[in-house]
């Protein structure tokens, strides 16, 4: 098979297993949230007040099903949407207390799993991914690593 070695591949199965580990976390710590449900959290708490199309876009999700995840968050509980006095037609989603007390039991979950995704690289393999990923995707910015006492 000619594709496996190529990248597109590649980050598909590592999207695939990435998704996996992080699905049976939740499960076994009895939590229903998906990746991308916990990506909108994260920049939802990070962005008070952002839009639901800011979300997206810093999520890279589409905007057309954004408002399907922010409405599965807020029938959890965990994010509360209300109109923007700035622009009308937008919606602004905040965490509730719920939500923010949810994200911090979360957050150490997946912070561990963090190395059983990439549990195929050393520690130093896992810097220089994580960096040639960030930039590939245009986020040369570095990002403080997750720490690892958590």
């Amino acid at each position: 098979m000619k594709a496996h070695g190529m990248a597109g591949h590649l980050i598909r199965r590592l999207n695939q297993m990435s998704t996996q580990v992080f699905s049976q976390h939740m499960q076994n710590a009895g939590i229903d949230l998906t990746p991308v449900q916990f990506a909108a959290m994260d920049a939802i708490i990070t962005h008070p007040g952002i839009d639901q199309a800011g979300v997206a876009a810093l999520i890279a999700y589409d905007r057309a099903t954004i408002g399907g995840v922010i409405d599965r968050l807020e029938h959890k509980g965990f994010v509360l949407r209300e109109v923007s006095k700035r622009d009308r037609r937008a919606r602004e989603v905040r965490v509730t207390e719920q939500g923010a007390e949810a994200f911090e039991q979360i957050l150490p979950i997946v912070r561990a799993l963090q190395d059983e995704v990439l549990n195929g690289l050393d520690e130093t393999e896992r810097e220089t991914f994580l960096r040639l990923a960030r930039k590939a995707v245009g986020n040369e910015v570095d990002v403080e690593p997750p720490s690892r006492t958590e």
